[in-house]
């Protein structure tokens, strides 16, 4: 199993280039399942949830092909032909957003089978939305032996108002609703960046849609969708973590090919801290010198503080100076991370969802234990700061969403290498062509 080994003490300067958003792509490519045409993605990012997901729908008869090369990211995904309109738990329980077939399944093949994702470490994340919303649009659901079974002859239009704000519920039946017949109106949508992506690719494809990236979407449902080509969004996460990252070095360091205006709540919070940030239409530019101020955090859905950079901002309030109290509204147990954050030194006391970081600490190394993806970022950024070096174990999280990030930080300055085996084998992935 892989292991990061980070000899912290250097700031990061220089550039770095942001990958597609990973949340963007998976639910792209799910809605590749929607047409028997051809569908292109580019920008793809080379991490393992990708790997997962064309390997679940290649298991259903799809063809999928994956390209890397130094000038696209880009992937084929041709359904012409959908025998096994199934996700198996073997695959599911690696990746929970593999349950987004499940929408586009019922849509076009009038049958879905998709296994129930099991626990989930920072949290429930259970799929109700999604089966209430494909009742709604006239599905019948039943449970088999930890498998969801969706049918419909044709799904209809229909009236769906979320109980609580969902991105993958949004998704899955924003899918479903492209194919059904008549208007389907949905409420209390979520609104994140990654939606509007899927909602553009989807119209690219022949559908009608309107109000994507807002709380209410409406839907005119077609009798049939054609392939596309679409260039997947930068990923926000991964940006942001890069940010953090320069600010907590004392860094100065260029992060480019992102989109700024996904990162207004994350560059507001570092300027809150006293972190000097520029950004243009594609880059930003953060300047550090250390010494900044706490700020307060609560995670909100987008365009709040995403859930999914709360750890990346807690490795960085241990070295404020002053305390900050981070507050974690998405998930119930979102803050394993500051257990290990405490083997290297620092001060951090769990009250419920909140966490009260005590800084400026002085990190040491230490071995420490990754439990799931963003909670390895916030690890791997605190060894970048600690005195020492630090082993990181279970380094497969990071795999999932993000592109070669140990590469990435060695290009900017960062003392970080990996030992074990690697993955994915990039050798026997073929370059794109063209």
């Amino acid at each position: 199993m892989d292991k990061f080994v980070i000899r912290g003490g250097n700031p990061l300067l220089g550039t770095v280039r942001i990958s597609g958003a990973k949340n963007a792509a998976l639910p792209a490519m799910a809605a590749a399942l929607l047409t028997d045409e051809p569908v292109i993605l580019e920008n793809i990012p080379q991490v393992r949830d990708i790997e997962t997901t064309r390997r679940l729908l290649a298991s259903m008869g799809a063809e999928v092909e994956l390209g890397y090369g130094r000038a696209h990211h880009r992937t084929t995904i041709s359904c012409a032909k959908l025998e096994h309109p199934e996700a198996t738990y073997e695959l599911v329980k690696t990746m929970r957003a593999s349950t987004l077939v499940l929408g586009p399944l019922v849509a076009r093949c009038g049958v879905a089978k998709v296994s129930l994702p099991g626990g989930c470490a920072i949290g429930a994340r259970p799929i109700d939305l999604h089966i209430k919303g494909l009742e709604r649009l006239g599905a019948t659901i039943t449970t088999e032996h930890g498998y969801v079974v969706a049918r419909a002859e044709r799904l209809q239009g229909g009236h769906i108002v979320f109980d609580k704000i969902t991105v993958t519920g949004t998704e899955d039946l924003l899918m479903a609703a492209v194919l059904a017949d008549g208007e389907t109106l949905m409420e209390n949508c979520a609104r994140e960046p990654e939606v509007a992506d899927l909602a553009a690719l989807l119209v690219k494809m022949g559908a009608n849609i309107e109000g994507a990236g807002t709380s209410t979407i409406r839907v005119r449902g077609v009798a049939k969708l054609g392939g596309a080509r679409h260039r997947i969004i930068p990923d926000r996460i991964e940006a942001g973590t890069y940010i953090i990252a320069a600010a907590l070095t004392g860094g100065d360091l260029n992060v480019t090919d992102c989109n700024p205006a996904h990162l207004t709540a994350v560059l507001q919070k570092l300027e809150e801290t006293g972190v000097k940030v520029r950004h243009n239409a594609e880059s930003v530019r953060v300047m550090s010198e250390g010494g900044f101020k706490p700020a307060d955090v609560n995670t909100e859905e987008y365009p709040g503080f995403a859930t999914d950079m709360q750890a990346q901002y807690m490795a960085l309030a241990t070295q404020a100076d002053g305390t900050s109290i981070i507050t974690e509204n998405i998930f119930e147990n979102r803050f394993m991370h500051a257990q290990e954050l405490v083997r290297m030194g620092a001060n951090i006391r769990m009250e419920g969802r909140r966490a009260i970081v005590r800084g400026k600490t002085p990190l040491s190394a230490a071995a420490v234990l990754a439990s799931d993806l963003r909670a390895s970022a916030s690890l791997v950024l605190a060894a970048l700061v600690a005195d020492g070096e630090t082993i990181i174990d279970r380094v497969y999280h990071i795999d999932r969403g993000y592109e070669r990030i140990e590469e990435k930080l060695r290009g900017v300055g960062g003392e970080i290498r990996r030992i074990g085996e690697m993955f994915p084998k990039r050798a026997t992935v073929p370059a794109a062509q063209g």
